[in-house]
């Protein structure tokens, strides 16, 4: 049998192989393919050449010394194609059902029965997998965690080892919950549970050193406390409303391998040849998204107060901090449309309120992928409100529970129009006595 575990870092992929061994009653057996791009490291080296072994797979069953373990290849997703062959491809041998019956490694040149083995695979990413071996798998897909999931495994699990590793006892220190919810928001924004181990595991150190100096007076971990041995918050909830009270400046969700993120897409219009100019580090599918998004506006400005030459004699900017950052994918489109049309009618973009999806030329909402990643980044964040492509509906229903459905408030919607009825604020605000003339003329040409 043969299953894949796909999910970002830290949310417990290899441990969940761990826990299948134990409840099966098989030993465990793990090797990782990071970095693997010699085809004799899964089929072995053939006895001719000096130095020739077997290959991982079965030095791993020669370690564990049964025929029938569970089999962890680690990180499938990072091997590479070589010079000395494709290990991807060897691994086909090994990992369908119906070959690995007869898996010949090199080293031994004789059949080799590996149908007792139950293989697990872990990946961050299912892209760089070729589809062959692809098809052989049983895909399990492992999503970052909710504020409350991690604070009970916090609680649970951390807290326990922890305080295990550094020597100490359970009534020398505790965590209160209000501490333990300061950390997962200020410290640990993240869509598994590593970092948030590390940062209890610095606390720990702390009040160990502290009885190591002598102070043996029992530590209650507060907000106070925290502050005080880890330094300020890293995350603060504030950036949001803070970056979002000029026009022109709208939130996306976007996915990535280590879990959702949120992005800022800030437009601005000045004085120009009819351009447009995009920085950030996009990818191609962000670009074109940006110039879809340019060309809807164009072809519908009568229905948002903006003034049809608009774009002939100024450079449309578009820009996705942080720049050095590599940014791509097709879910974009609605944000970049919500930053161009609040710069243009000087309306801003609500700061509680983060979407995703792909516009079309005919102002269609495309559906994107990722989601409960995304809604559980914009949570991280203390957005409670998003946009999502109406196609979407049955990611939220299925894969979020029952809790964070009733704390996230969806929109769905269908066309570019509800987008921007539900993201832009009714009026623009008034100006700003510090603003220059030739600011506030471009403002008065663009309303």
């Amino acid at each position: 049998m043969l299953f894949r575990s796909v999910g970002p870092p830290g949310v417990g992929k290899t441990s969940l192989a761990r826990s299948v061994a134990e409840a099966l009653g098989r030993k465990f057996a793990r090797m990782s393919l990071g970095g693997v791009r010699d085809e004799a490291e899964i089929r072995g080296h053939r006895r001719t050449y000096i130095g020739a072994m077997p290959g991982k797979v079965i030095q791993s069953l020669r370690k564990v010394k049964f025929n029938n373990p569970l089999l962890l290849f680690d990180e499938i997703d990072k091997m590479s194609y070589g010079v000395m062959g494709d290990p991807a491809a060897a691994l086909l041998e090994v990992l369908d059902p119906e070959q690995n019956s007869t898996f010949r490694d090199h080293y031994l040149d004789v059949p080799f029965d590996l149908s007792e083995v139950l293989f697990i695979t872990t990946a961050n990413v299912l892209d760089p997998i070729p589809a062959a071996l692809k098809d052989r798998m049983e895909v399990l897909e492992l999503p970052g965690y909710t504020e409350d999931e991690k604070f009970v495994i916090a609680t649970d699990h951390l807290i326990g080892r922890q305080i295990e590793n550094h020597g100490l006892k359970a009534n020398e220190i505790g965590f209160s919950e209000a501490a333990l919810r300061s950390i997962i928001r200020g410290y640990t924004r993240e869509a598994g549970v590593r970092n948030l181990d590390r940062q209890i595991g610095a606390l720990c150190r702390k009040v160990a050193r502290r009885r190591a100096e002598g102070d043996e007076a029992s530590v209650e971990i507060t907000n106070e406390t925290v502050v005080r041995m880890l330094g300020a918050p890293k995350f603060l909830d504030e950036e949001v409303t803070e970056r979002t009270k000029r026009p022109g400046v709208a939130i996306g969700l976007a996915w990535t391998p280590v879990g959702g993120d949120v992005l800022f897409v800030e437009a601005s219009r000045m004085s120009g040849s009819g351009s447009l100019t995009l920085t950030g580090h996009l990818g191609d599918v962000m670009k074109e998204s940006a110039k879809a998004a340019l060309s809807w506006l164009r072809a519908n400005v009568d229905n948002y107060d903006v003034l049809p030459t608009f774009y002939k004699d100024a450079e449309i900017h578009l820009h996705v901090p942080s720049g050095a950052i590599p940014k791509d994918g097709p879910s974009a489109g609605i944000t970049m449309v919500t930053a161009l049309v609040s710069e243009l009618t000087g309306r801003p973009v609500r700061g509680d309120l983060a979407m995703t999806g792909e516009v079309t030329l005919s102002g269609h909402v495309l559906p994107v992928g990722g989601i409960k990643e995304k809604v559980l980044a914009a949570r991280r964040l203390g957005i409670l409100n998003v946009i999502l492509p109406k196609q979407n509906e049955k990611n939220i229903n299925e894969d979020l529970n029952d809790d964070l459905r009733r704390e996230i408030n969806v929109h769905y919607v269908s066309m570019v129009d509800e987008v921007l009825a539900l993201a832009l604020t009714p009026t623009a605000p008034p100006r700003n006595p510090g603003h220059s003339d030739s600011d506030r003329a471009v403002h008065e040409t663009v309303q």
